[in-house]
């Protein structure tokens, strides 16, 4: 009677702990092997940028105002032609990437740098990591303005 109220101590015990046979580093491996995401590479880039809508034709505006920050913050590494200096030309990049790649690698670099396929092989090849311009939304598009601009030969430079 002893032998079969101590079994019942054990199988309630058992049941109450989980009841499991499994070593905990064994119920651990479950989550261990978990299958992980890996973000599909759909031309976008990683930001908020998720749509832009384009002008036609191209707002002179933000043409002139994209020419200024290019100036300003851009033309030292970026020529406007296929002429590599420390990052990319930008002839033709318009064509290569769509316009929300191309911001949210304006506004977002880092994270872009560190998840972003395309931006992480642009890297390798520069071998500098684009630094923080801290452009804002509104200065970006007007960029991918002057970008447009400049591929379609109306940058005047």
């Amino acid at each position: 009677m002893e032998k079969l109220i101590g079994l019942c101590i054990v199988a309630i015990m058992a049941v109450s702990c989980g009841g499991s046979s499994q070593s905990s580093s064994e119920e651990q491996k479950p989550d261990l092997l978990k299958k992980t995401e890996v973000p599909v590479d759909d031309g976008l880039g990683i930001g908020e940028v998720k749509h832009v809508d384009l002008n036609n034709p191209l707002d002179e505006a933000m043409v002139k105002r994209g020419a200024a920050i290019y100036e300003m913050k851009c033309s030292a590494c970026h020529k406007l032609t296929n002429q590599r200096v420390v990052g990319p030309g930008w002839a033709g990049v318009t064509q290569r990437r769509k316009p929300e790649w191309i911001m949210n690698m304006t506004t977002n670099v880092e994270v872009m740098l560190e998840k972003d396929s395309t931006a992480r092989a642009l890297f390798k090849e520069a071998l500098v990591p684009m630094p923080n311009q801290n452009i804002t939304m509104e200065e970006a598009r007007d960029v991918l303005e002057f970008m447009y601009a400049n591929d379609a030969g109306n940058t005047g430079k």
